[in-house]
């Protein structure tokens, strides 16, 4: 068990009733921020399923087994959760998953400060799953129980300023919170250290919503080569080799971080054009932030906020992911034009380490919690 240690310190309590304990956004950055920038206030987060103990300074709580159904995970978990969560009493308790706003209002009469982290936008992730019956109806739904329970805590933190805009209609203290990476998470290379070869590459997740088949598709359109870095499921696999394009990729398999290091040394640019689905268009994935701080020029999505990201700051070229020819047009004009992709290369390692990293973002989240705390 967890050792409060006979502190009297007021607590503030993360609660999730999903999340894992090595979760990036909540313990990685912001539960580990929350440490060091409030060290007169005990940090605890409530989960499920973990190893209680205390960690780089987090109190680490287990309320109930994991891998509940979604039906039980939002009754039977969610009141383990405020069961756990009361008993701690903390003075200020930060929601991380939707169905906590279930018990957020239970906590405020309490007494207690509430805070909502919106990682996605909902309600236009249930209107793009065609999966879903009476979509339209849910998100209406959805949007308006978020929206009034929202409005009646102490400020909403969300993980895009896209988010952001639509709960500042109902709350004057919201603010964008960006997953963007730390320190530790990225590397910042000297593209004058390797010649550059006739490849682009893509290194992570590699599956048919990452836009991967229509990457592929585009190199039979290119003069240059694709390097493909992560693992791939058989039945896509076969799916990937009936291209044309097929011929010009370098699969290359899981690689470990040297070889992921060497490969964007030497790559023309890094390519993230994921297909337009909710959870992608209003996302921003660290992949493009690790290209970015390699020095490399991003071939990305055309969605608004990556536009802003990308083309507005001079950083790489937007395409439509769905396109093969024009992907293939952005990836020959960065091979034909090295000077212009090695200026767009050197805009986005100065963005990353002037503003996009998570210590700008730390910041924020420390001004946000003082306003919150003091309030």
């Amino acid at each position: 068990m967890t050792k409060n240690q006979a502190s009297h310190l007021p607590k503030i309590i993360h609660l999730s009733s999903a999340h894992h304990d090595r979760d990036v956004r909540i313990f990685l950055k912001e539960c580990r921020s929350l440490v060091k920038l409030f060290p007169d206030h005990e940090i605890h987060l409530v989960l499920t399923g973990v190893e209680e103990r205390l960690e780089d300074g987090v109190h680490i709580h287990s309320a109930g087994p994991r891998g509940l159904s979604r039906k039980k995970r939002m009754t039977t978990t969610v009141n383990q959760v405020l069961e756990k969560a009361l008993a701690l009493d903390g003075v200020c308790y930060h929601l991380h998953d939707p169905e906590l706003l279930r018990i957020a209002l239970q906590l405020k009469k309490r007494g207690k400060k509430v805070i909502y982290d919106a990682h996605e936008d909902l309600p236009r992730q249930f209107m793009g799953n065609s999966k879903v019956p009476g979509r339209k109806i849910i998100s209406w739904a959805v949007e308006f129980l978020e929206d009034y329970i929202s409005a009646r805590l102490d400020g909403i933190i969300t993980a895009t300023p896209y988010i952001a805009q639509r709960f500042k209609r109902v709350h004057a203290n919201t603010i964008d919170v960006n997953n963007f990476p730390l320190a530790s998470e990225i590397e910042f290379l000297d593209q004058e250290a390797k010649p550059k070869d006739p490849f682009v590459c893509y290194i992570g997740g590699i599956w048919p919503s990452r836009g991967i088949a229509e990457l592929v598709d585009a190199m039979e359109l290119s003069e240059v080569s694709l390097a493909l870095a992560g693992k791939i499921e058989p039945e896509f696999r076969t799916l990937l080799s009936q291209s044309k394009g097929w011929s010009k990729v370098q699969e290359l398999g899981f690689i470990d971080r040297q070889t992921s290091m060497q490969l964007k040394q030497q790559a023309i640019a890094g390519v993230v054009t994921f297909l337009p689905f909710p959870n992608h268009i209003n996302a921003q994935p660290n992949k493009i932030f690790e290209y970015m701080a390699a020095g490399l020029p991003v071939i990305g999505a055309n969605f608004p906020l990556w536009k802003a990201l990308i083309e507005a700051n001079n950083c790489g070229i937007c395409v439509n992911p769905e396109n093969p020819k024009e992907i293939a047009k952005a990836i020959q004009f960065l091979a034909e034009n090295p000077e212009k992709a090695k200026e767009m290369g050197a805009n986005g390692k100065k963005m990353v380490q002037d503003s996009y990293n998570w210590t700008a973002e730390e910041r924020k989240l420390q001004a946000f919690y003082q306003n919150v705390l003091a309030s």
